[in-house]
This record gives structure tokens, C-alpha cells and sequence, in this order.
């Protein structure tokens, strides 16, 4: 019988590539997507056709609006940062930064894992390539794992720890985008554009739609999905 693994989805491709890397690892798929109120709420349609792409055993979509807390370009007024160099994207936290979002997550991760029962956990964070935001890094995730396990009944008089699996983690761009491309992940199905078109076509300047390109290009490979202009 295979064991059950969670799966945050978000409808981009670090989220398929961690699901395909799932899948390769043998586990039975659950995907968990977010309608959080953000501005790409294309990329939730995407997380649906990836999640059947795979053969998710079930794929539940919650409905959490965060945008009454505000703080983020991606679900506020605030404007999406465009056309930053790599150097701007080095400094500092950015706008796109949404609070606490993966700690949210998570947590709702964990929760179902409780119920299903899941004891393991995937989630498509990136260290190298993730724009500074601080619930990406390593010791973060170390740190959820711990609290988990002392957080939870399924934790605590399990037998079995609590595992957040992170495989992109020490990653570039280009070398998930070649871990996908192996493990057969659709990337005309992913949407990784903080503010694309009504009709889902990426920006092309934003943080994301940048790292994307480049991760690409590098790659050695073409971007399937459609861009309103391309640097």
C-alpha cells in the first residue's frame, strides 16, 4: 500500500515540479491549493489541471482570504515590483512577500495530514531563487517540522515523525526546470506570473516571470506558456 503525501500546489512550476518528484518517489498524491485572495487566481485552474495530470488521489482547494490583512502586493493595492535586476532582487524582503503565507499553509497541511492520515508533507520552496523571502529557507522549515511534531496528536503518539519535504530547496531555476522536464511535468500547464492577463498570459517583467525566463533560457530550453511582452 502506498504511503499518503500531501502536496501544496499552487499552479506554478516549482509546485509540478515538487508534485512529479513525489509521485517518482512513489508516494500516493494529495494535492492543497489556496484561494487566498491573490491576483494570479488563474493559477488555481492550472493547480486543477496539474493535480489531474498526476493522478492526485484527491485535490482540496480551501478558501482562505488574507486579503483583509493586507502587507502584500499580491493580494492588495500595492503594485507588483516589475522589471528588477538581479541585483534589486537580492536585497532585502520583497513586496510580493505575503505574511506568515507559508506558515498558513502549512499549518492547513498539517491538519489535513491528520485526518487523511499523511505524515508527510511537500511543499516547492527555493532557498537560491526565492527572492528573500524568509518562510523559504531551510531553518524555517526545520523549524515547522519540529513544531509539528510536538504541536499534533498524530505527532506526538505517532511512530512515525512528521516529514516536510522540501526537494527544490538548494535548487536553481534551471535545474528544476530540468528535474521537471524529466519527470514529465507539463510546463504549458503552469502559471507562475504574479499578475497575469484575465486570459491567464504572464506579464513577463514581475520578480517571478523574470526568474522564469532566465531559469529557461539557461536551461536550454523554451517557455511553452504565453507572455503579453518578453525582455
Amino acid at each position: 500500500m502506498k504511503k499518503k503525501a500531501i502536496v501544496l500546489l499552487s499552479g506554478g512550476m516549482d509546485s509540478a515540479t515538487t508534485m512529479a518528484m513525489a509521485r517518482s518517489r512513489g508516494f500516493e498524491l494529495y494535492a492543497l491549493s489556496f484561494d487566498y485572495g491573490q491576483k494570479n487566481h488563474f493559477e488555481i485552474k492550472q493547480a486543477k489541471k496539474i493535480a489531474r495530470h498526476f493522478g492526485a488521489r484527491k485535490h482540496l482547494i480551501l478558501d482562505v482570504d488574507i486579503r483583509k490583512i493586507g502587507g502584500s502586493a499580491l493580494t492588495s493595492s500595492i503594485p507588483i515590483p516589475r522589471k528588477r535586476s538581479d541585483k534589486d532582487r537580492s536585497r532585502g524582503i520583497p513586496l510580493t512577500y505575503v505574511p506568515a503565507r507559508n506558515t498558513l499553509f502549512l499549518s492547513f497541511a498539517l491538519a489535513w495530514g491528520e485526518t487523511l492520515p499523511a505524515k508527510d508533507i511537500f511543499i516547492g520552496v527555493n532557498y537560491l531563487d526565492s527572492s528573500g523571502y524568509p518562510d523559504c529557507r531551510p531553518e524555517y522549515i526545520r523549524s515547522f517540522e519540529n513544531m509539528a511534531r510536538l504541536a499534533t496528536r498524530m505527532g506526538t503518539e505517532g511512530k512515525q515523525r512528521i516529514r516536510i519535504h522540501t526537494p527544490l530547496i538548494r535548487m536553481k531555476k534551471r535545474e528544476i526546470i530540468k528535474a521537471g522536464a524529466r519527470l514529465g511535468v507539463d510546463f504549458s500547464m503552469t502559471s507562475s506570473c504574479y499578475e497575469p492577463s484575465s486570459k491567464g498570459m504572464a506579464c513577463g517583467f514581475c520578480d517571478s516571470c523574470l526568474l522564469r525566463l532566465k531559469g529557461f533560457r539557461e536551461a536550454g530550453l523554451k517557455d511553452p506558456i504565453q507572455y503579453i511582452r518578453q525582455k
